[in-house]
């Protein structure tokens, strides 16, 4: 007999919370669609006085941030920049084009982030920007990220694209470094389809990052009548984002505790259901330091092997549930390797990137295909998989668990 056909479940989908339609008309009558109208102001004083920061600007995209952070790190070239190679290219993009050279620096095995361990060897009499990316909505060691950057006297840009309203004692991430870049892409927590902004968190860089964002114009100053030329002044480009976004965004920032609420919910739901998995040494689940307060940004697992993980995931496609493997490492990458260079050996980068599996994780997700990706997850690897040894429901045998055990990260336990 054949398999009746499941309806299918998507990694992503995105949503309406609120007001988002509504808003959106409420845009197109007030005018101003070009953008800064009301609704990126709306978003901007929303952010900033939730975050503390000196100014929040809304930008296109978080790549745009990022570019206008490293056009504020005021880089030449042959200067470097120490980030992670697990994260997507915009992250050493951004520099690249700036004129600068990404360092490499490996991950740490439990968060996923940069091995803050590592920073202070990979300073150089050229490194003039540390950019630590928070993995999963999960914070860096920011306080001594920080402490170092002092030490050394190097700008921090936070990539924290996937860490919109997360916190790393008790402090949102984008607001500790001097700046911050956030993302509101439709597989973000707050979404507008694209979007991001630069969260300006040292009062010094705030003026000119206006005028970069205005295409290198004064714009702003003239409109303000504190100048009486509006001319061309600096480097920029047009990182003013659609005022159709603005509205959209803004709709889901006034829910931004309860769209967390939910996600959080999800994400607990997946734990309790993967826990066994995980004591029974099949997998391992994310962590959660105690001084970080996740935004509940993805769910992933990590498998033993790349083998079983390439396997499992062409097995939830077959069963209608679209999983992905994340970011290939910058470093192996073509452009990485002639536009970068890498410190040392990074181990647990290219481990880790072969074994992690990202499963449909958004806010509209229920709680009943939760259940149903976790069944089929375990019918693989208890049932259906030939790429694990032959094992009893409940007990796995012993050189099973030997070699799982070894393939697994020591971790703070994040269940919560």
């Amino acid at each position: 007999a054949g398999r009746i056909a499941m309806t299918p479940i998507p990694f992503n989908k995105p949503f309406i919370a609120g007001k988002e339609l509504y808003y959106i008309a409420q845009a197109v009558t007030y005018g101003n669609l070009s953008g800064d109208g009301h609704f990126t102001q709306l978003c901007s004083n929303l952010l900033k006085e939730r975050f503390g920061s000196k100014e929040v600007l809304l930008t296109p995209s978080c790549t745009a941030a990022l570019e206008m952070a490293a056009t504020l790190c005021d880089l030449k070239p042959g200067d470097e920049v120490i980030m992670p190679s697990y994260t997507f290219v915009s992250t050493a993009n951004a520099f690249v084009r700036a004129g600068a050279t990404p360092v490499f620096v490996d991950i740490r095995p439990d968060t996923l982030n940069l091995n803050d361990a590592l920073i202070e060897d990979a300073i150089t009499d050229r490194t003039r920007a540390i950019v630590p990316v928070h993995y999963a909505g999960i914070g860096c060691e920011m306080e001594r990220i920080m402490t170092i950057a002092d030490r050394y006297n190097l700008l921090v840009v936070e990539d924290a694209a996937q860490a919109v309203n997360a916190k790393y004692n008790d402090r949102y991430l984008g607001s500790i470094g001097h700046m911050g870049c956030l993302s509101f892409h439709e597989t973000k927590n707050y979404i507008c389809g694209e979007g991001g902004a630069l969260c300006i968190n040292d009062p010094r860089f705030v003026e000119r990052a206006r005028v970069i964002r205005d295409k290198g114009t004064n714009r702003r100053a003239f409109l303000q009548g504190t100048v009486d030329t509006y001319t061309w002044t600096d480097d920029g480009s047009s990182y003013i984002p659609s005022e159709l976004c603005s509205a959209f965004l803004y709709a889901q920032l006034e829910l931004m505790d309860t769209i967390t609420h939910t996600r959080r919910s999800l994400h607990h739901s997946y734990r309790r259901a993967f826990k066994p998995l995980e004591a029974d040494g099949f997998l391992q689940l994310p962590s959660q330091p105690e001084d970080c307060s996740p935004n509940y940004h993805m769910f992933y697992i990590l498998l033993p092997t790349p083998t079983i993980r390439n396997a499992l995931l062409k097995h939830l496609q077959t069963h209608g549930i679209s999983a992905v493997f994340h970011f290939v490492p910058l470093h192996s990458s073509p452009r990485g390797r002639t536009a970068g260079r890498q410190h040392g050996e990074l181990p647990i980068t290219d481990d880790v990137s072969s074994r992690l599996l990202r499963l449909p994780f958004f806010y509209t997700l229920d709680p009943k295909n939760i259940a149903r990706i976790h069944n089929t997850v375990t019918q693989f690897i208890r049932d259906d998989s030939d790429l694990l040894p032959t094992r009893t429901e409940h007990q796995l045998t012993n050189t099973t668990q030997g070699q799982l055990s070894q393939a697994r990260v020591n971790r703070p336990d994040a269940d919560q």
